[in-house]
């Protein structure tokens, strides 16, 4: 018991420290997204660009997003517990240079092929707008070389991550978003919207710059733990290597299961812009405001969790897998459950005070507002499939989550076409439905994962997690009560003080809530916080 507690002290430690880079990453990127939409609104420009951003991000999921992380982070960290750091830096070696070759052979084919990828797979409803057409093109080509940059940075901050070296990775989204705040403050004014897209180079480039410090340090400090000389780079491909084949193993049914998420992306932007102009931001803000809390509460977890999670199983200890996974999704049932309540009810003023200003009109506002409503439905899903998942792939079990995610991604697609059909049939604004079908769909996955990870840790300690989402939900209850007394209350009040108030409120009254009930977490935290007071 004193190893488990260890262990989840330990991912406590980590995530706290994640979960406030992350914070600080989403709140510069919120400021980003403010001077964006005050620039150029909810309109056809920024369609444009948000389409042609899809195809870089995808190339960089593919490659080396969640499919080379959940496959890498495992092995890679099971040599280092098993104190093989040479051959845990040449598997290094060669995986980044499988990432540099593959991405610029990608993007060298998506550059050439950008009409016909915009015509036909991205986003054929702009192709009644030529300007629009062009336009899209033109931008998709600026930003994929981004994806080279994000590739090699994905890799160095799984290296990082396994070293449990966690604030330097979870600040590189924040270089990201100042890297594109820079395009619209000095190249947008006069490359337009094109300056936007440079900044997401730019951003790309900071992303990876920033880490490359701690990355040497790591080198040299795993070089003095180890008899055998390290050398920091190898021009290798690992052929015959066991363990490069190991993390190919592992990253191909998780590439297959990011190609099957990503199709549901482009299905969502190739309905959206078949839509009222608007619709393709509404669906993007929306969602981006969701992941907000998504990021800071379950992946800021979920990454200081892995770790842990992969050197547990690496050593053979199922039972404090078991604990550390359990005591993990309580946690973030208690932060996703109010956060979600919070996003729903104040939904309206809340992106009134974000975005509503320039040309970002009071229209705008409601196109985005109507896609938050149905992604927050699906927060604590997403929250909870983010920590199963990660769990999945410490166990070096990437199969499992990635059959489950293309049957979810599946009916997704389903969905989208259903419920936006239905929505435009009864009159609401269609691109809700495009978030209604997201949020089922996690939710479906999230419940069939938690299912089978029960079954394969032979128990998860349910009671204690469901004991923790009734105790969690019934507080938000409360809370949600009070939201809405509140907002009936201030019709008349400023945007700022109503939505002040509401966070005010809403926090005082939740976490009465879990305090009445005698959540041990809060307890837990109110002592660590007496303890440091004290010193």
């Amino acid at each position: 018991m004193s190893k488990e507690s260890n262990a989840n002290k330990q991912i406590a430690r980590a995530a706290g420290t994640v979960m406030l880079a992350f914070a600080f990453g989403q709140i510069v990127g919120l400021l980003r997204r403010i001077l964006v939409a005050q620039a150029f609104g909810a309109g056809a420009e920024l369609d444009a660009f948000i389409a042609a951003n899809r195809v870089s991000e995808t190339l960089f999921n593919l490659v080396a997003g969640g499919a080379l992380g959940s496959a890498f982070i495992p092995t890679f960290t099971g040599l280092l517990a098993k104190d093989e750091n040479k051959s845990a830096w040449r598997l290094a070696s060669a995986i980044a240079n499988w990432v540099a070759l593959v991405l610029s052979l990608l993007a060298a084919l998506a550059a050439i092929f950008a009409p016909q990828i915009v015509r036909h797979a991205l986003a054929p409803g702009f192709s009644a707008n030529p300007e629009q057409f062009v336009l899209t093109v033109t931008l998709l080509r600026i930003q994929l070389a981004s994806a080279f940059l994000f590739g090699l940075s994905g890799l160095v901050m799984g290296i990082l991550n396994s070293h449990q070296v966690f604030l330097i990775p979870a600040l590189t989204p924040s270089m990201y978003q100042l890297g594109m705040i820079f395009g619209v403050f000095v190249l947008a004014p006069q490359m337009g919207i094109r300056g936007l897209a440079w900044g997401v180079v730019i951003g790309a480039l900071f992303h990876l710059v920033l880490q490359i410090p701690a990355l040497l340090r790591l080198n040299r400090q795993d070089a003095k733990n180890t008899e055998k000389k390290i050398t920091p780079y190898i021009l290798t491909l690992g052929f015959g290597d066991s363990n490069v084949f190991e993390v190919l193993r592992l990253m191909g049914p998780r590439l297959l299961g990011v190609a099957v998420v990503q199709l549901n992306f482009w299905v969502n932007t190739w309905l959206a812009s078949k839509m009222p102009a608007g619709s393709v931001v509404g669906i993007e803000f929306g969602f981006a405001l969701m992941l907000m809390a998504q990021v800071a509460i379950a992946q800021s977890i979920a990454t200081a969790a892995m770790p842990t999670f992969s050197a547990q199983y690496a050593l053979g200890k199922l039972d404090e897998v078991r604990n550390s996974l359990a005591a993990t999704i309580r946690g973030v049932l208690l932060l996703s459950i109010p956060a979600a309540v919070g996003l729903i009810i104040l939904r309206v003023p809340l992106i009134t005070l974000l975005y509503q200003r320039g040309e970002f009109d009071a229209h705008s506002t409601e196109l985005v507002a109507w896609a938050l409503l149905w992604y927050a439905v699906g927060l604590v899903g997403h929250s909870v499939m983010e920590i199963l998942a990660r769990a999945f792939y410490a166990l070096h079990d990437t199969k499992t989550p990635v059959l489950v995610g293309i049957g979810a991604m599946s009916l997704n697609v389903f969905f989208s076409i259903a419920f936006a059909a239905l929505f435009r049939q009864i009159g609401w604004m269609p691109h809700g439905g495009l978030a209604l079908a997201n949020s089922l769909a996690t939710a479906l996955e999230t419940v069939l994962l938690m299912i089978l990870m029960r079954k394969r840790l032979s128990g998860i300690d349910g009671k204690n997690i469901a004991r923790g989402f009734g105790q969690a939900s019934f507080a938000a209850l409360g809370m949600g009560i009070a939201l809405i007394w509140w907002m009936q209350t201030q019709i008349t009040s400023a945007t700022w003080m109503i939505v002040l108030g509401g966070l005010v409120i809403g926090g005082i009254v939740y976490l009465l809530g879990v305090w009445v009930l005698k959540v041990p977490e809060m307890r837990a935290g109110i002592s660590f916080l007496r303890r440091k007071l004290g010193k």
